[in-house]
């Protein structure tokens, strides 16, 4: 069953920000994940939420995005991630 990464991105520190931007996504299509949105517009029709940059990633199962987020290919650029924005991270399992 296809997972998805939801990621909404504070960037912190752009100038560091861009080597993970550039880096991430080899990593992700190495465990056969591809994005779906990636930094465009976003509008909050409901709520309260303030998305900055929404990130939305589709890998084939959650167990497929465990092995990628905790990769050893991943690390480094997950280290870089969490110096360089706030973040907040979920997963949702499609149907």
């Amino acid at each position: 069953m296809a997972a998805y990464a939801v990621v909404n991105v504070r960037v912190t520190d752009p100038d560091r920000y861009a080597e993970y931007r550039e880096k991430a996504p080899q990593t992700i299509a190495q465990y056969g994940g591809k994005y779906l949105a990636r930094g465009g517009m976003v509008e909050v029709l409901e709520g309260e939420w303030s998305p900055q940059r929404l990130v939305v990633l589709e890998f084939e199962s959650v167990e497929r995005l465990r092995e990628w987020y905790d990769s050893p290919e991943y690390a480094p650029l997950k280290r870089l991630r969490t110096e360089t924005t706030s973040t907040e991270f979920v997963v949702v399992e499609g149907l």
